[in-house]
């Protein structure tokens, strides 16, 4: 018999026993290579102290790991079920890509076709590139419900997902207070993320609630960040938001590239971490509020945003609805933002930018309404289009090059409207014709390159096997790990990994947050 079998055995034993004196509980069978792991069980009940959740969560047994790049838990090529478990890990890891595009040093950890279930669970990480919970490679799949996640170490994920792997979340609570630590986290070579129920709160520099170089999907949870972006989609991926409350409060920049907030970035780093094509975000019913900056900021990507009876609302008098426009991403001169804009049933309060590198389509539709101006400085490329249940009332001159529109869509409200040029006259139909605009904003073979000039070493390889070589290089100039996102140069927060953790003390030299400008 193997010692894997034998701890086993003596856990399945220590569960039966402590079931007889507690009353009725779910059994913990543990499975993993990790036999090295402190194992104790005890008879504690665990009550999440947030107000935003009734968890309460029995605790059989207890298992924590402390050596850089190891796991607490390991499911590699096999079936392995955990619950009523306290899991610990402590402990940097020293090799960041290492973490965080292959799951070393992460609490929980399943690979090469792996199926996790964890049910009930306290997971804790304070280290460095210490993720809690990462699913890698395809046909990877990590499935887990009513639990509690606290990250407190930057570069450290509630839920990581790579390579192609799949993650299932049902009630979760997850509070990160370090840099770079989306609560719901992808990094290269992406995957599928399904989110049911929940409350996720991030408190670090450059961590979003969701940063996304995968396939994200959340409904009915709550997402609060008190420091960055609410969302972060990079390159061709999506997030799908069902019904969920979104607060964000971005207001700590993770890097100089941009000198804008915002609640909802979608752009293209660059950086290899993300195939380039069209990103998508989506939401449906629930809520977004934006307490600084603008709503969404488009930048050096295509974009689709679809928009279905959200309650938005903008606390920031100076933000704006929507931005697209360049910044320190992509190539200069090609890395504008081009949006396409859907909104159904849906109210949109705000004024929208598009720079003279950009392109918008905005379609307005089954009883919509925007109030606010287009372009009021003349630049980019704009069509609009309204249903004739939707309605336009302009706060400003506005500048479009193609509009779509019924006799009574159009209030002026005393401001003018100019169309290719034209002054469009009230009380008028319009047809007009979208701008068209390529699937990537980038055509050069250079343009694919890493800011260093050197190409990606492509995505993670499937089934769990990391591609040949060592990891790719970090860009040189970008902050390690990722700007204002995640690894190299990202929104989000994987930028730097060295950056110190929020609580009173300075960002490295060149990483002091840009004063907040004035916004039009």
């Amino acid at each position: 018999m193997t010692k894997n079998e034998i701890n086993k055995i003596i856990s399945l034993l220590t569960v039966a026993t402590l079931t007889v004196s507690l009353g009725a509980c779910n059994s913990n069978m543990q499975s993993t290579d990790n036999t090295d792991n402190d194992s104790t069980s005890s008879n504690e009940t665990y009550t999440d102290s947030s107000e935003s959740t009734d968890n309460s969560i029995m605790i059989l047994s207890s298992m924590s790991e402390s050596k850089d790049g190891e796991h607490v838990i390991t499911a590699d090529n096999e079936s392995a079920d955990y619950s009523n478990t306290e899991i610990t890990k402590t402990g940097d890891s020293k090799q960041g890509d290492e973490a965080d595009f292959y799951g070393d040093n992460s609490a929980i950890f399943a690979t090469n076709g792996a199926t996790l279930d964890l049910k009930e669970m306290i997971i804790t990480t304070d280290g460095k590139h210490a993720n809690a919970v990462f699913s890698y490679g395809e046909g990877t799949t990590i499935n887990i419900e009513d639990s509690v996640i606290n990250t407190s170490g930057n570069c450290s994920g509630g839920l990581m997902t790579t390579g192609g792997g799949t993650t299932n979340a049902t009630d979760l609570t997850i509070h990160t207070t370090g840099n770079s630590s989306a609560a719901i986290r992808s990094d290269r070579g992406g995957g599928t993320v399904n989110v049911t129920g929940g409350d996720f709160t991030t408190d670090g520099t450059g961590s979003p609630d969701i940063y996304s170089t995968a396939d994200i999907t959340v409904s009915d949870a709550a997402l609060t960040s008190t420091s960055s972006q609410g969302v972060v989609v990079e390159g061709q991926n999506s997030v799908t938001l069902n019904n969920v409350d979104l607060i964000a409060d971005n207001n700590t920049k993770n890097s100089d590239k941009s000198p804008y907030y915002q609640a909802v970035m979608i752009y293209q780093s660059m950086s290899g971490d993300a195939d380039e094509g069209t990103a998508s975000f989506t939401m449906n019913n629930g809520s977004l509020t934006n307490l600084n900056g603008d709503i969404f900021f488009v930048n050096n990507t295509v974009a689709d945003i679809n928009l279905t009876n959200v309650a938005i609302a903008n606390m920031d008098d100076e933000g704006i609805f929507l931005r697209a426009e360049a910044a320190g991403w992509g190539t200069e001169g090609t890395n504008g933002g081009n949006v396409n804009l859907r909104a159904s049933n849906q109210t949109i309060d705000g004024d929208i930018t598009v720079d003279e590198i950009s392109s918008l389509n905005l379609y307005l539709a089954d009883s919509s309404s925007f109030t606010g101006c287009i372009n009021s400085e003349n630049k980019g490329s704009v069509y609009v289009e309204l249903d004739s249940s939707s309605t336009w009332t302009l706060t400003g001159d506005s500048y479009i090059n193609s509009l779509t529109c019924d006799v009574n869509s159009i209030d002026l409200n005393g401001y003018n409207l100019f169309i290719n040029g034209e002054k469009y006259v009230e009380g008028s139909s319009s047809t007009g014709e979208e701008v068209t605009f390529i699937t990537s904003s980038h055509s050069s073979e250079s343009d694919s390159k890493r800011p260093d000039g050197n190409k990606p070493e492509g995505n993670a390889a499937p089934g769990g096997d990391k591609p040949a070589g060592e990891p790719p290089a970090e860009p040189d100039g970008e902050p390690p790990a990722k700007p204002d996102g995640e690894p190299p140069a990202k929104p989000d927060g994987e930028a730097s990994a060295d950056l110190p953790a929020p609580e009173n003390t300075p960002m490295e030299d060149g990483m002091e947050p840009p004063s907040k400008p004035s916004l039009p």
